[in-house]
């Protein structure tokens, strides 16, 4: 068995004396675990950091066997994030993130090309919180729970969205919410692409995407959210702070 593909490095850890098993999520086989020999080498040891991007030939005798990764380095994003904590936490909230919920070896095209513009943009663009965000929200339609902020789920109408129901992912508007309020999300406009790069508000919208990420863990793995992500927020609340 063998195939040739391109990706982003995952994770990477020992296995043997002087091998490594690295998870990469690739372009077309998704999220996808292989052992580099030699990978704790001086020369190979600087490509197999997690945000690097590789070029992968992956061969096993089966199919079902992990199989070897023979690697060749495409880019390295250490040096646009190794200067911002905050990208840099959000580089390890990323790369946690796939790694917790994404199933292995299935192909998740749509969500590989969005991460892999977040990853260039970290640390180089002023916009890329907010591209975070809606990289959450487009994790959470990957993993099958979509979150539908296009109207009400009371009144129907589209107008004054305000919450989002914790248990149907649908928005809610104020008058829609009544009494509930408190019971509610909130729905920061960050979320619904009405508004700028507000640290505050990105910080509400990460809150709520990450209350249906961590139910899906839960239930689906038995896991909490990833302390990676925990930092990454930890970070974002300091930097909201005026």
């Amino acid at each position: 068995m063998e195939w040739r593909d391109q990706g982003t490095v995952l994770a990477v850890r020992k296995h043997g004396e002087t091998s490594v098993i690295v998870e990469v999520f690739t372009q077309t086989h998704g999220r996808h675990a292989g052992v580099v020999r030699g990978g704790i080498s001086r020369k190979m040891t600087p490509h197999l950091q997690p945000g690097g991007q590789i070029s992968v030939t992956w061969r096993a005798r089966l199919e079902d066997h992990i199989g070897s990764f023979t690697v060749e380095p495409l880019k390295s994003r250490a040096a646009q994030v190794m200067s911002d904590p905050l990208a840099l936490s959000a580089l390890g909230s990323i790369t946690a993130l796939l790694v917790t919920t994404l199933p292995e070896r299935e192909d998740h095209g749509y969500l590989y090309a969005e991460t892999e513009r977040l990853l260039d943009a970290l640390g180089t663009s002023p916009d890329w919180p907010l591209s975070y965000l809606h990289w959450e929200v487009s994790l959470l339609e990957e993993l099958g729970f979509g979150l539908d902020l296009s109207a009400c789920a009371v009144t129907g109408s589209p107008d004054d969205l305000a919450y989002v129901s914790p248990k149907s992912g649908r928005a809610v508007s104020r008058k829609g919410a009544g009494e509930w309020a408190d019971r509610l999300l909130p729905l920061p406009q960050c979320l619904l692409g009405q508004s700028s790069v507000d640290y505050v508000e990105i910080r509400q919208g990460l809150g709520t995407t990450g209350h249906f990420i961590a139910r899906i863990t839960a239930e689906l793995f038995d896991k909490p959210l990833p302390q990676a992500r925990e930092r990454f927020l930890d970070r974002m609340a300091r930097q909201a702070r005026p």
